[in-house]
C-alpha cells in the first residue's frame, strides 16, 4: 500500500516538474521573442529608419516604392553616398540623390560628354543610368561651402538636384540619413517585385 503511494504521489510529482518546465520554457521564449521585438523598435529609432522612394530619379540604383533603410546615426558625408534629406517647401517628400561633392571641393560638369568632375579629377560613375546632359541652373565650377554637399540623382537626366536651384547645395543639417540596404523591391507594373535587389546599395 505504501510502495503504491510512493509510487503514485512520484509520478505525480514527475507529472509537475514537467509542467513547471513547460512553463518556464514558454516563459523563456516570450521573455526571447519581447527582447527581440523592443531590439528592434531601438534599432530603428536610434541607428536606422524605413522610407519608401517615390519617382524614378535614382534609376537604376532606386527605383519606384523601393523600401529603403537609412541611418544618421555618427553619420560624416562622404562621396558617393546616396542619402535621404530634408529640401524646401517645394517638395512634399524628402529627397533621394547621391553625394558627388563634399565641402571644400569643387565641382564642374562638362554638358557636352556629360563628364562631372570633383577637383579637376573626371570621377568615375558605372551606377548612373545616362550622362549628364541636363543643365538646370548649373553654372560652374562651383566650390561646395562648409556644411554642405552637392547632389545628383542617378538617372541624370530626369532628375531635381543641385543643378537645380529648387535643391540646390544640401545643407547637412537636412540630411536625415544614409541609405544603407534596400529591405523590400519596389513592384513592378505587374506587381511583381526583383527580389536580387535586397540588400546594399552601390
Amino acid at each position: 500500500m505504501e510502495d503504491n503511494y510512493i509510487e503514485n504521489f512520484t509520478e505525480e510529482a514527475d507529472e509537475e516538474n514537467s509542467k513547471v518546465r513547460a512553463r518556464m520554457e514558454l516563459y523563456d521564449w516570450l521573455q526571447c521573442i519581447v527582447t527581440a521585438i523592443i531590439c528592434g523598435v531601438l534599432l530603428f529609432i536610434f541607428v536606422g529608419r524605413s522610407i519608401g522612394v517615390d519617382g524614378a530619379s535614382m534609376l537604376q540604383t532606386l527605383q519606384q516604392n523601393d523600401r529603403v533603410v537609412i541611418s544618421n546615426l555618427f553619420y560624416t558625408p562622404s562621396n558617393g553616398d546616396v542619402i535621404v534629406f530634408q529640401s524646401s517647401d517645394q517638395f512634399e517628400h524628402p529627397l533621394v540623390k547621391r553625394v558627388i561633392a563634399i565641402e571644400n571641393q569643387v565641382i564642374n560638369i562638362d554638358f557636352d560628354n556629360g563628364n562631372v568632375y570633383v577637383d579637376d579629377i573626371l570621377i568615375n560613375e558605372p551606377y548612373i543610368n545616362a550622362a549628364t546632359k541636363t543643365k538646370h541652373d548649373f553654372n560652374g565650377p562651383v566650390t561646395v561651402p562648409p556644411g554642405h554637399v552637392f547632389v545628383l540623382g542617378d538617372n541624370r537626366n530626369f532628375s531635381t538636384d543641385s543643378r537645380d536651384n529648387a535643391v540646390g547645395l544640401v545643407d547637412t543639417r537636412y540630411i536625415l540619413g544614409k541609405v544603407l540596404i534596400i529591405l523590400i523591391p519596389g513592384a513592378d507594373e505587374n506587381g511583381n517585385r526583383d527580389w536580387n535587389r535586397f540588400g546594399n546599395i552601390q
